[in-house]
């Protein structure tokens, strides 16, 4: 390989994104997790044009997603396997979010973003992404299935790496469907949860929760987390909030949870770290898209030790954790 082969492949790696995409709103992985099936066959079954589909496949099998087999049958491998709708992973859900269209219209304004300073999403309709999947319900269910995939492995991450022994009532601040704080009650049978987010958000938890036999373990509270928070924890979580909002807006956040807490009472803010120089590609992009959607950035530690101290907090200590995402443990000062 040389620089320009190595620079023509990130030119047009979207393409691959947008076929990995498509062949997850078709739900080809789950078709083909029983056994190869010849392409129009499979056509008939997922709604597409026999021709169309074959050639999609076999793009998708010279990239090793799926396996091209005589007479026109494709089967499914390892990596396809990912895609399928109840993988452990959930990546289809992520796929589904990442490139559908309102999400792929906000990073086709990055250079606005860049150019200007301003949100890309909200250049292009008027209102934050948080308005528009309230107005939009297929991008908030996207949105929050991506979301849930997202966690599990932070979720697990967090339960391993952090020390709870302590910890009788955790509240989970902006913790949507419950997977973060579900995965800690798991694995700490004697925590009591609060799950605390927007009205709409926590009114669909409790079906979830139940699944999990949660039900009686976990609060349900609503409200907004720029306002208040609930005051009876012992633990508080902010997993993925802070990185949504620009420095002024946490540290409203952080207040509200400041007037919360208890002297002995600790806050968790669950983000990724930005690393060195040439380092940490996954948070660079992760922080361009935060510029491009929410309108939030990532941040290095001693960024986040500085809203901390803004809202009257400080960090005691950051804890890894086997994913890319840190615990920065706060307390009122």
């Amino acid at each position: 390989m040389n620089a320009t082969s190595d620079m023509l492949r990130l030119i047009v790696g979207f393409r691959v994104s947008q076929a990995v995409h498509v062949a997850a709103e078709l739900r080809l992985a789950d078709h083909l997790a029983a056994g190869p099936l010849n392409v129009s066959t499979l056509a008939e079954r997922v709604g597409a044009d026999p021709d169309a589909l074959r050639r999609l496949l076999r793009a998708l099998s010279a990239t090793g997603v799926f396996v091209e087999q005589p007479d026109d049958v494709f089967a499914t491998n390892e990596l396809g396997a990912t895609l399928e709708s109840q993988h452990p992973a959930r990546l289809r859900a992520i796929s589904s979010n990442t490139s559908s269209t309102y999400f792929w219209d906000a990073w086709g304004r990055l250079e606005h973003s860049v150019r200007t300073g301003e949100n890309a999403f909200y250049s292009l309709h008027g209102m934050n992404v948080w308005e528009y999947r309230s107005q939009h319900p297929e991008a908030a269910e996207r949105f929050d299935a991506a979301m849930v995939a997202m966690t599990l492995a932070v979720a697990r991450g967090l339960a391993e790496s952090y020390d709870f022994a302590a910890v009788r009532t955790l509240v989970d601040v902006g913790g949507g469907h419950g997977g973060l704080l579900a995965a800690v009650l798991d694995a700490h049978p004697a925590i009591q949860g609060v799950l605390y987010d927007l009205p709409h958000v926590v009114a669909t938890a409790p079906a979830e929760l139940a699944a999990r036999g949660l039900g009686d373990r976990v609060r349900l509270e609503a409200g907004s987390f720029f306002e208040q928070v609930p005051a009876d924890g012992d633990c508080y979580l902010l997993k993925s909030v802070l990185h949504d909002w620009e420095d002024d807006d946490c540290v409203r956040i952080l207040s509200a949870c400041a007037a919360a807490m208890r002297s002995d009472a600790v806050l968790l803010v669950v983000e990724r770290l930005l690393d060195g120089p040439n380092e940490g590609a996954d948070t660079k992009f992760s922080d361009l898209n935060m510029m491009v959607l929410p309108g939030g950035r990532e941040r290095s530690a001693d960024e986040f030790g500085a809203l901390a101290a803004a809202a009257g907090m400080s960090v005691t200590r950051i804890v890894p954790t086997s994913t890319a995402f840190h615990a920065l443990e706060l307390v009122v000062t």
